[in-house]
């Protein structure tokens, strides 16, 4: 079966795998071994927190086949950004300038640095291994966060992003990112992903452009991807975008990939899951249902979810219908509520 569950220090060479598989530009997975290990204390500390309202806590979960032990993938929480290190982002909008004596009208689009999202909670560090890109598997590690969400609303800000790792060229380096180099920076691409990766931000206040960029003057490679995600990155944002996020014009600093937003509430996933009561039952014909569905325990440290189609909604009793082994799975008695949710495409 697979399970959703907060990482744990045992997860740490699964972890640091998938930080060598990701990349450059995946800077919420740095190769530093010292700051994947804080990030999983940070993780565990942030779940058995007694949280009533969002702070600097961080949520890393993992995705795991319990056949094998194999950790297939890796989703992530940032509940409230920018409170300790200053969160930036370019903002494209537009400037006109007009002149009524000689009848001209021209509008143009401007970047401008700014640290609009402090504070907003963060959806990150969505990584599934390349073998275990299939069925449902995607979906279901993206989903399970807002289904902890909405369980757990307190922890997280009513306002929700996520940056979209942006374009980059057959070399992996970002266009945009070859235009700022040359301009402001004198370093390689990988060595500011890393700075970011690890928390150091310094370098951003004191290098970046304090006026706004006119977008036209930018040179056409790097105009062309601001806005535009990896190709790799193209599943994720369709996921994101089905679930209600917008973007609004606010785009990374260093390969100007989108970063996109939606509220809490109006998240798709948090309004279509449900609780329901847990019937424990070995008998097949009482659970077997119609649908995939997402199911989670309502606690917080010990969080659990799995994806089956292997129980079955009671709409009359409003009851879900389960196994045994899914229970113990779980870690959900008789009675107790969970939360579920339809994966199936086309699900209302």
């Amino acid at each position: 079966m697979l399970l959703i569950r907060p990482i744990s220090g045992t997860d740490f060479p699964a972890l640091m795998t998938m930080a060598r598989e990701s990349g450059a530009g995946f800077t919420s997975l740095p190769l530093d071994e010292q700051k994947l290990a804080h990030k999983i204390v940070h993780s565990e500390q942030s779940f058995a927190a007694d949280i009533q309202k969002p702070g600097n806590q961080g949520y890393l979960f993992v995705l795991e086949d319990t056949d094998t032990g194999e950790i297939l993938g890796a989703s992530g929480i940032e509940a409230a950004v920018g409170l300790s290190n200053p969160l930036y982002h370019f903002h494209k909008s537009t400037v006109v300038h007009q002149c009524k004596e000689l009848d001209i009208f021209n509008p143009v689009e401007v970047l401008t640095v700014g640290n609009d999202y402090t504070g907003a909670t963060e959806i990150c560090t969505l990584f599934l291994r390349e073998p275990f890109r299939v069925g449902l598997n995607g979906r279901f590690l993206s989903k399970v966060r807002f289904m902890f969400m909405a369980e757990q609303p307190q922890r997280f800000s009513k306002l929700v992003i996520a940056e979209m790792r942006g374009a980059a060229d057959e070399q992996g380096q970002p266009p945009f990112w070859n235009w700022l180099r040359n301009s402001f920076f004198n370093m390689e691409f990988s060595k500011a992903d890393y700075l970011i990766g690890v928390g150091n931000k310094g370098f951003i206040a004191d290098l970046m452009p304090r006026y706004p960029i006119y977008v036209d003057l930018l040179p056409e490679a790097a105009r062309k991807v601001i806005g535009q995600v990896h190709e790799n990155t193209v599943p994720a944002l369709k996921l994101l975008e089905n679930e209600g996020f917008m973007h609004r014009g606010y785009v990374d600093l260093f390969d100007a990939g989108p970063t996109v937003e939606a509220q809490l509430k109006q998240i798709k996933s948090v309004r279509q899951s449900h609780r329901a009561k847990v019937v424990i039952t070995s008998d097949e014909a009482l659970r077997k249902g119609q649908f995939q569905l997402a199911v989670c325990n309502s606690e917080s440290r010990e969080f659990r979810a799995t994806v089956t189609d292997d129980c079955r909604f009671d709409p009359d009793t409003h009851s879900l219908y389960m196994s045994p082994a899914m229970a113990d799975l779980l870690k959900v008695n008789e009675d107790e509520l969970v939360r579920y949710l339809n994966l199936d495409k086309g699900a209302k």
